[in-house]
């Protein structure tokens, strides 16, 4: 006997071999035709080209006897399937029926026997054989490893197709069936009828509740059409010839080209399924024989081990990197999970075929074939197909970016895909979820890898946290979680590290113990906003709690609105009886020049006007905080130049109070202490005009001069106050009281920043100290200095003019003390000595002195009015009306004509 069977001489196939050869006297070689004639014989079912189902034989029947018009017959053989079915010791209806029913067509076609005979046996045996018998020429050695033994891992990735390999496609274009879980989970890849030894299809419901497998749930009302559609394609043999040289041929069983599949749906190449590195899919052996559809379908059905393979090498090269993260590793844990149940299928595919060797075919349990595994296949192809897109989007992303990806695929219209992802994505936002609940209720950031929204630099100090030490990484947001959520979910950490780091206060945050006890059903509510708001309602809730006692400890603890009223008394010129008497005080100090300034000296003025007005009854914490400050000192510069009061902030509130919005306190104080100098001056200007106006009456050459005095001082008194009147109330007391009303209306810590830093902005745009106002506020400057030259000048006449009238009363008093003792009252020397003095005096004094007031008025209209020009072309309204003011009797419009144009406004609007 051949070595072939040497391990089992008592074997079937050895037998018949044997038999073969003691009837035809021939050798083991010889005898190999005869050998496999007689194995296709044994091993043939002659299945019918149509199930072997009874109803459906009779209603063949019945339907060709309609054809025909004999309707009388058909009822007629209705009623007599009828008692057959009665007889119940009666087995194999079906096949009676068919034999009737064949014997029928093809006497109707030849009227003899051998006419059904060949309709039935005279075909190719292979032509109606489900199985094929085992071959020992055609079962080549095999070491690759069983699912069932060794569980393979995810293995080799491929990209293109072509004719013989397969092509991954996306999500959009699959077609697959339902869920019926309300909340996903990984669904079997295994049909039910295969994972139990129950094979009777009237078993399949009970099998489909037991196992809960979507095959197996509607095996019972696709079992029909599966295998229908085997039968219209019966031609397709079950037997491959392949032709290798010319006068050689083998045939490949169709069990071969099965494990061949299953082998390639684990990655692992067989002996006619190869993978086609050139391609990047598996491909049949192109000197195989094998017809055009067969080979399509072989195609479509390694497209599950490409994608396999596609699949396990992102798995395999992802786990093993440490830099993709939690999120990550969570992705390739949901998709290796996924896997576990495609393994269950290869097991339950490898096991079935293996029963039929070792069994044999049965009529009853339905063999295992290229077109049966198409239809168990369908479901893990599309999940496959769909893990396969997944991990083609998450390609080189980790963290938000990699959920982001997962979470554009849930917007599906497949219910079955999108249940799937949905439950994908709930494993990788548990990472997410986990690390938000760390981080909104202790403030901790546990984010070795970057995956969080949340990024922290801890080189960052104290005093700079709430500014610099967190932020928001965008690309790392997730598309479920809003914008708007990232940034109340930043806010609510930072408040809590804020409280504890910088305000020292550790008070734990409300609802913590529930919320830290973490569930999977949480962790899905981000992923469902649109239906359920149990994530918006965590997130608004611990950021109003955070927020609000943080608002308390600084309103409560550090008096936050004290020192942001005081702010305003102080440096902002609010607190007026004190502003004005510690001008009064500091006058002769501040006319000094700059250098002779002493900080002790100042400060002790100080103190001496805060203990003499209101501001003594403020707290002492506030007082400690004012002090006295001197700006950098330039060549010329004046006390007035370089005084500024200062404001000490330490602590949280230093938070609010930054450096740079001190800066800005000091620039605004540094404008309104300039302003309210002016005024100070005006007022002296006026007060000596009235007191002059009546000494002086006894000078008559004087009264043009005073006129001309009192005529400029008005014009600079006007114009003082209505830039006071504006700087006040329309710039101060207006953007003051919206900051009130945001600071008690804020909800987060930000909200009053951004609120103090806009009344900042405003009030330094308004009060022409920003860059755009640059040429505004030199001009407003050179008025200011105008002003001052109208004191000095009129002080120097004043001061001349006093001269003058001492000296003309002490000649009038010296005439009369003469006249009184008898004598004459002056000579005619003296006389002439006083003549001359006043002619000196009114030829020197009083034409200078008008020329110098002339200059004076001219230059300061000529500057009114180019600044009235400017206000009117500015961008800001409010500024545009104060122009209206001070020019109320339309003075300097009449003698502008740029003021008459409309033009003006509409440069305006071209500028913006």
């Amino acid at each position: 006997m051949s070595t072939r069977h040497s391990g089992d001489v008592n074997s079937p196939s050895a037998m018949l071999q044997r038999l073969c050869c003691k009837v035809t006297g021939l050798s083991d070689d010889a005898v190999l035709p005869h050998y496999q004639f007689a194995l296709r014989i044994l091993g043939s079912n002659f299945a019918p080209p149509i199930e072997s189902d009874e109803f459906q034989v009779s209603e063949k029947i019945k339907r060709q006897l309609v054809r025909k018009g004999r309707e009388k017959d058909a009822a007629i053989f209705s009623e007599l399937h009828r008692k057959l079915q009665a007889q119940s010791g009666l087995k194999n209806r079906w096949a009676l029926l068919y034999l009737l029913m064949s014997l029928s067509d093809n006497g109707a076609k030849s009227g003899n026997k051998s006419a059904f005979s060949s309709s039935v046996f005279g075909q190719n045996l292979s032509t109606y054989a489900t199985s094929t018998p085992f071959h020992p020429a055609a079962r080549v050695g095999r070491d690759a490893p069983r699912v069932g033994q060794d569980t393979p891992g995810i293995g080799v990735s491929g990209v293109h197709s072509t004719s013989h390999s397969t092509a991954s496609s996306g999500i959009s274009s699959i077609h697959s069936g339902r869920s019926d879980c309300p909340t996903p989970v990984p669904q079997t890849y295994i049909p039910s009828y295969l994972a139990t030894p129950a094979h009777n299809p009237a078993d399949l419901d009970r099998i489909g509740r037991g196992l809960g497998g979507r095959l197996a749930q509607s095996l019972s009302k696709t079992r029909d059409t599966e295998l229908s559609v085997m039968t219209k394609n019966r031609g397709v043999p079950t037997s491959i010839t392949i032709h290798r040289g010319e006068n050689k041929s083998f045939e490949i069983p169709e069990a071969d080209l099965l494990k061949d599949l299953i082998y390639a749906f684990q990655g692992i190449e067989g002996n006619w399924i190869k993978f086609d590195s050139s391609r990047e899919g598996y491909r049949i052996d192109p000197t195989a024989g094998i017809p055009k559809a067969v080979r399509q379908l072989i195609s479509k059905l390694a497209e599950c081990g490409w994608l396999y393979n596609k699949i396990k090498a992102y798995v395999e090269t992802r786990s093993s990197d440490k830099a993709f993260g939690l999120v990550g590793q969570s992705f390739c844990a949901a998709l290796h999970h996924e896997m576990t149940e495609f393994y269950r299928l290869i097991a339950v595919l490898e096991a079935q075929l293996q029963q039929e060797q070792d069994e044999g075919f049965s009529e009853s349990q339905p063999g295992l074939t290229l077109r049966r595994l198409m239809v168990w296949t369908f479901d893990p192809l599309v999940r496959l197909k769909s893990l396969a897109a997944l991990v083609d989007v998450c390609k080189g992303k980790k963290g938000g970016a990699l959920a982001s990806s997962i979470y554009s695929y849930m917007q599906h219209g497949d219910p079955y895909i999108r249940a799937l992802i949905k439950h994908t994505l709930t494993m990788v936002s548990q990472p997410i979820y986990a690390t938000l609940l760390r981080w909104v209720y202790d403030g901790e950031l546990e984010d070795t890898y970057h995956e969080f929204f949340v990024a922290s630099d801890p080189t960052v100090k104290n005093a700079l946290l709430w500014y610099d030490k967190y932020s928001l990484r965008k690309s790392m947001i997730p598309t479920f979680v809003t914008t708007e959520q990232a940034r109340k979910i930043l806010l609510t950490g930072k408040t809590i590290n804020f409280l504890r780091q910088v305000c020292e206060d550790r008070t734990p945050t409300k609802g913590r113990e529930v919320a830290m006890t973490f569930d999977v059903q949480k962790a899905e509510s981000m992923l469902t906003q649109d239906t359920v708001t149990e994530f918006q309602m965590m997130v608004d809730t611990v950021y109003k709690d955070t927020s609000q006692h943080l608002l308390d400890v600084f309103n409560n603890q550090y008096k936050f609105l004290d020192h942001l009223k005081a702010m305003r008394r102080y440096l902002l010129l609010g607190q007026g009886d004190f502003i004005r008497h510690l001008m009064d005080l500091l006058e002769e100090d501040l006319a000094k020049p700059a250098s002779n300034l002493y900080l002790h000296n100042l400060t002790g003025i100080l103190e001496t006007a805060i203990r003499a007005t209101n501001a003594q009854f403020d707290d002492s914490d506030i007082l400690k905080r004012l002090d006295v400050r001197l700006l950098e000192v330039s060549p010329g510069d004046t006390g007035w130049d370089v005084f500024s009061l200062d404001y000490h902030v330490d602590g949280p509130i230093r938070t609010v109070f930054t450096p740079q919005c001190v800066i800005m306190y000091l620039r605004v104080f540094n404008f309104l202490w300039r302003a309210k100098r002016m005024e100070y001056i005006l007022a002296i200007i006026w007060k000596n005009q009235m007191t002059f106006a009546r000494q002086l009456r006894t000078i008559p050459e004087l009264k043009g001069i005073l006129h001309q005095c009192h005529a400029l001082g008005c014009e600079m008194v006007h114009f003082i106050q209505q830039a006071q009147y504006y700087i006040n109330f329309e710039v101060l007391e207006c953007s003051w009281d919206e900051l009130l009303t945001k600071v008690r209306e804020a909800e987060d810590l930000d909200y009053i920043i951004a609120a103090h830093q806009v009344f900042l902005d405003t009030i330094v745009s308004r009060c022409l100290l920003d860059d755009k106002s640059r040429a505004i506020l030199t001009q407003l400057r050179t008025i200011f200095d105008l002003i001052i030259q109208f004191q000095a000048a009129q002080e120097n006449f004043y001061q001349a003019a006093n001269s003058e009238m001492d000296a003309r009363e002490h000649f009038q008093s010296r005439l009369k003390a003469r006249t009184a003792e008898g004598e004459w009252g002056v000579t005619e020397a003296e006389e002439m000595e006083e003549k001359q003095r006043q002619n000196d005096f009114l030829k020197n004094i009083i034409p200078s002195t008008r020329a110098q007031l002339i200059v004076l008025a001219q230059s300061y209209q000529d500057m009114v009015q180019q600044f009235l020009v400017m206000l009117t072309s500015h961008q800001d309204v409010s500024l545009r009306f104060l122009s209206f003011r001070l020019d109320f009797n339309e003075h300097y419009k009449a003698r502008e004509p740029k003021l008459k144009s409309p033009l003006a406004y509409q440069r305006v609007k071209r500028t913006r």
